[in-house]
């Protein structure tokens, strides 16, 4: 299914990139920089979501697609310059290395729209963000761990995104926090690239090395939980529900929430994708002389495997 939503991408972006369009002058073209169009299922449901937000008269929109490669997205975002872009949204790979390029883009007069990710630059050299508070997301997920274990009694396998994405940045500052906070024991913690393959590797390195001490997973995505929890099932590991290794992950994919109706995932705070509709009145907004706010953040919410309803899983969009 992954597999057949990214041949869709594909053709959707080959055919708003190469299908006969007017002349420059009568369209506002977007640059769309993003780190991964098929990192992960929230990933592939944020890009659709930005593709179909745009795909209306008098926009053309190109998508660069990084392939996770901060060098490449750098690269990517001053090819949109050099072919004179209106606006720029950027998902960033990396938090740093964007002052360069972003001040490229200012002398160029070409607005830049982060989108989901936050980077370090100048806030001066980049126009607006729109998009989840990761290290909200964070704290909603300690603060769930707080009521399942006492001070001192969690013991915790952390797998994180990315190194240096904001979303890991942001979730594991909430996560160390929380740990000093209840003197908790973080066993291992090691990125899983966002990904279920390596995810489940990374897992089943800490069973063989810490066993049943293991009695709490955080996952920075559903992706990565759903690694962890085959390698844990395989193992022949109780997972999840009241007495099962506990597993705590984000972005509330339906087919994650599925699980957590099932109660083999005990907490998922959402990360929205659907962002394209907000950046898109943004820039609408823009083109009017309606300048937005620095910072704007999409709604969230979190499901717990105690009280989430079948309705609730079927009133989402993704």
């Amino acid at each position: 299914m992954k597999k057949f939503l990214v041949v869709l991408l594909v053709i959707a972006v080959v055919s708003m990139v190469f299908v006969s369009c007017p002349k420059k002058s009568d369209v506002i073209t977007i640059g769309f920089a993003q780190c991964k169009v098929d990192e992960s299922d929230w990933r592939i449901a944020n890009t659709r979501s930005v593709l179909a937000a745009f795909d209306v008269e008098g926009y053309r929109l190109i998508l660069a697609d990084s392939n996770n490669d901060a060098a490449k997205q750098i690269a990517d975002v001053q090819g949109f310059i050099d072919q004179e872009v209106d606006y720029i949204i950027l998902a960033a790979v990396s938090e740093s290395g964007w002052d360069t390029v972003l001040r490229n883009a200012d002398r160029a007069g070409i607005p830049v729209i982060l989108m989901d990710r936050t980077i370090t630059a100048p806030e001066e050299l980049w126009t607006a963000w729109f998009g989840g508070s990761f290290k909200n997301e964070g704290i909603r997920a300690v603060e769930w761990i707080e009521s399942r274990f006492a001070a001192g009694q969690a013991n915790i396998v952390h797998l994180q995104g990315q190194l240096g994405a904001s979303a890991q940045v942001g979730r594991t500052e909430a996560l160390m926090e929380g740990i000093a906070r209840n003197n908790w024991t973080l066993l291992g913690q090691q990125t899983g690239d966002w990904g279920t393959d390596p995810a489940k590797a990374v897992m089943t390195s800490w069973i063989r090395q810490f066993g049943n001490r293991i009695n709490c997973v955080y996952a920075e995505n559903d992706n990565m939980a759903l690694g962890a929890i085959q390698a844990l099932q395989e193992a022949g590991i109780n997972v999840g529900g009241a007495n099962g290794v506990a597993i705590v992950t984000f972005d509330a994919n339906k087919w994650s929430l599925d699980l957590t109706l099932a109660g083999t995932v005990n907490a998922n705070v959402e990360c929205n994708p659907l962002l394209g509709p907000g950046v898109f009145e943004i820039i609408s907004n823009m083109q009017n002389g309606i300048m937005p706010a620095k910072r704007s953040t999409v709604d969230m919410e979190s499901f717990y495997w105690d009280s989430i309803t079948q309705e609730m899983i079927d009133a989402r969009a993704y």
